[in-house]
């Protein structure tokens, strides 16, 4: 919520920024080199001393690598306007991004591919996922709100049907543990203690004997079958809308032979 002219929730520029600086693990010297500016005005912004212009606040914001949202936040702080529009996914303008995510979607198909936004909340998703990630799925975890991180782990979900859940669990909940870090959402951090209660969940790596795999695979028992899957993750490189900015694209592939013919076999 934004409070009076130059702050945001209490807070001013200078706090929100040696925040981010914190979090990046990097000194005001560390950040001042990289940003090519003088330590002193960056220590009298975190300060309070002095007010940065909103080319300083955006250069700043770029080289801390914040999220657009988050941008939008330090510029209202700094008492200026947003710059970093945030457009409904079916807005005109959003075609573009639209095709995009629809043709990388059929594309991969008969291979499951889903998209979804930085809180995992499912935006879509090619028919290979519908029919291989919702099989069984109790019809309360789906539809509008759909979270894919419950789907997957939650006991009425997936979790079931993952031969390597504690495994799988585990890779998900340290992959999610560093998009909190990196993206500072406190969404995240609930999200996190929500899945750690579920039965089965491991947070925390796993004791090996061996070397790390190459991969952490989703085995995933399909009737008599055990597809073995490993994903890939695809963003607008360029986006400079807070929606698009947000969006991934998870592709998942087969592991093995037996999953990519089980695959082919099923489609048209």
């Amino acid at each position: 919520m934004v409070g009076s002219v130059g702050t945001v929730g209490g807070m001013g520029v200078g706090v929100l920024l040696r925040d981010w600086r914190q979090r990046r693990h990097l000194s005001q010297l560390d950040l001042a080199v990289e940003a090519e500016v003088s330590t002193r005005p960056l220590s009298f912004v975190e300060t309070g001393r002095s007010k940065p212009s909103r080319e300083l606040v955006l250069h700043l914001a770029e080289h801390l690598d914040v999220p657009l949202r988050e941008r939008n936040t330090l510029l209202v702080a700094a008492g200026y306007a947003p710059v970093y529009a945030e457009r409904p996914i079916d807005a005109e303008e959003m075609a573009p991004v639209r095709a995009g995510i629809d043709k990388i979607l059929s594309g991969h198909s008969p291979f499951p591919a889903i998209v979804v936004d930085h809180r995992w909340a499912l935006v879509s998703a090619n028919e290979a996922a519908l029919a291989l990630l919702t099989d069984g799925v109790d019809p309360s975890l789906l539809g509008e709100g759909a979270n894919a991180l419950r789907i997957s782990l939650h006991p009425d979900g997936l979790a079931p049907r993952i031969a390597n859940l504690a495994e799988w669990s585990s890779h998900l909940l340290d992959r999610l543990r560093r998009e909190a870090a990196v993206s500072a959402d406190p969404a995240l951090d609930q999200l996190i203690a929500e899945l750690r209660t579920y039965p089965g969940v491991v947070d925390g790596p796993l004791p090996s004997d061996g070397p790390a795999p190459l991969f952490v695979p989703l085995v995933l028992r399909a009737g008599d079958a055990a597809l073995s899957f490993v994903s890939t993750v695809a963003t607008f490189g360029t986006a400079r809308d807070i929606t698009a900015a947000e969006l991934s694209i998870e592709s998942f592939f087969p592991a093995d032979d037996a999953t990519a013919a089980f695959l082919l076999g099923r489609s048209p």
